[in-house]
C-alpha cells in the first residue's frame, strides 16, 4: 500500500490580488492533512472518502436557471487529478492499472464542518503525489504543483491555485500565480509532459524565511465559506469599478512586496504593519464590490487581537472560516485565547508544516 500526505494552508496576505498573474501572496501550509492511500485492483478500482459521502451539492441560479456547483465536492478534483496524472503516465509508456484509492481528512472539524484550510487543494496535491508513486512517475515538485493546478482550474475555473504551492512546498511561501490564459492556450498545443517542462508565465514559488520571534496565531469562526463563490463575486464587481480594483492590486502588491522583504529582514514590526495595510486594503475591497469580506465574527477575532499586542486580519476569501494574528510577544496570547473563546471564536492549535520535519519515504523523494 502507498500513502502520502498534502498539508493544508492558510493566507497570511494578498488574497484576491493574488489570482491575477504577478501579484503576490504569502502562503503558510499548516500541520493537518490529507491523507491518500493507493492499493493495487485487478478488475475495478474504487475511490473512497468518508468525510465527503454526505457531503451536499451547493447549487445556485444563474440566468434564471439552477446550476449545480461541484467546485465544493473534492470528489471532483481527485477525478481531475487521477486524469491528468494517468495522461502523463500514457505518455511516458506507462501501463495503466486499477486501484483502490481512499482519502482520509484532518482539515474539517469533527462534525464535517470547513475550517478554510484549502481541503480541496491538499485533497488534489495528495492524489497526484499518491499515483506519482503508484506509477513511479518521479515527478518534480514543480511538475506534482503544475498537474495539480490543472486539475484544479478544470474544475474551479477561477482561483490563483496558491493553496496546491502551499500543500506541495510546505512552510512558508511567497507566491505570485501563472498567466492562466496562456496556460490554457498552451495546453490545446502541447503534450502535458511538454507544458510541463514549459517555464509558466509569472509563476513564482519562493521559500521564505521565519523571523525567530514571530508568533502566528489563528482562530477558527465557526462560519464556513466558499472561496470560489466569493471569487467569482469579486470578480463580477470588479468590471464595473476597473480603476478603483486597480488601485486595489498596485497597493496589494506593494503592501505584500514590503511583507516578503520583512520576513527577509527577519523585521516582525514590518510584518506587522503590513498584516494591518492588508486588512485595511480587503476592507476597501469590499467596500469596491459589495462582497462581505471581513464578517462581524472577524471583525471581533481581529480587534481583540489587537486588544492583546497582535495585529490581524481575515484569512483567504474571508466571509467565514479563519482568521490569522502575527503576534511578537507571549504576555497576551493565552488572555486573548480566553477572550476569543468568550466571543464564540475557536483558537485552532496549529503549526507552520515544513515537509523536512516527516520521515516517510515521500518527504525523502
Amino acid at each position: 500500500m502507498i500513502g502520502v500526505t498534502a498539508p493544508g494552508k492558510l493566507y497570511i496576505a494578498g488574497e484576491y490580488a493574488v489570482v491575477e498573474p504577478g501579484h503576490p501572496a504569502i502562503i503558510a501550509a499548516v500541520d493537518q492533512f490529507i491523507t491518500v492511500t493507493i492499493e493495487p485492483a485487478k478488475k475495478n478500482g474504487s475511490i473512497q472518502s468518508a468525510q465527503y459521502s454526505e457531503l451536499p451539492i451547493r447549487w445556485t441560479r444563474r440566468n434564471g436557471e439552477l446550476t449545480l456547483d461541484i467546485r465544493e465536492n473534492p470528489f471532483h478534483y481527485i477525478l481531475a487529478a487521477i486524469r491528468l496524472t494517468e495522461k502523463y503516465a500514457q505518455e511516458n509508456a506507462v501501463a495503466l492499472s486499477f486501484y483502490d484509492l481512499k482519502v482520509t481528512s484532518e482539515l474539517d472539524s469533527s462534525n464535517g464542518r470547513k475550517y478554510g484550510l484549502g481541503s480541496s487543494g491538499a485533497v488534489t496535491v495528495a492524489t497526484v503525489k499518491a499515483l506519482n508513486s503508484f506509477y513511479e512517475l518521479h515527478l518534480s515538485q514543480m511538475e506534482i504543483f503544475k498537474i495539480a493546478a490543472l486539475a484544479h482550474l478544470d474544475v474551479q475555473g477561477n482561483g490563483s491555485c496558491g493553496d496546491i504551492a502551499a500543500s506541495c512546498y510546505g512552510g512558508w511561501i511567497a507566491f505570485s500565480t501563472f498567466d492562466h490564459l496562456w496556460v490554457r492556450q498552451q495546453k490545446k498545443q502541447l503534450s502535458l509532459a511538454e507544458l510541463l517542462h514549459t517555464d509558466w508565465p509569472y509563476l513564482s514559488i519562493q521559500s521564505l524565511p521565519v523571523p525567530k520571534k514571530m508568533r502566528l496565531l489563528i482562530g477558527w469562526t465557526g462560519s464556513p465559506a466558499s472561496t470560489s463563490d466569493l471569487v467569482d463575486q469579486v470578480h463580477e464587481s470588479k468590471e464595473e469599478k476597473q480603476k478603483a480594483y486597480a488601485q486595489f492590486l498596485a497597493e496589494s502588491k506593494a503592501c505584500v512586496t514590503a511583507m516578503i522583504q520583512g520576513f527577509k529582514t527577519q523585521n516582525v514590526a514590518c510584518i506587522k504593519q503590513m498584516i494591518h495595510q492588508n486588512r485595511q486594503l480587503l476592507n476597501q475591497l469590499s467596500s469596491i464590490t459589495g462582497v462581505i469580506i471581513e464578517t462581524p465574527a472577524l471583525k471581533k477575532l481581529c480587534d481583540l487581537a489587537e486588544t492583546y499586542g497582535g495585529t490581524a486580519k481575515s484569512s483567504g476569501a474571508g466571509g467565514g472560516d479563519c482568521g490569522i494574528v502575527i503576534t511578537d510577544q507571549k504576555s497576551g496570547i493565552l488572555p486573548l485565547m480566553s477572550a476569543w473563546e468568550k466571543a464564540a471564536i475557536t483558537p485552532l492549535p496549529l503549526h507552520v508544516y515544513h515537509y523536512q520535519e516527516r520521515t516517510s519515504d515521500e518527504s525523502k523523494r
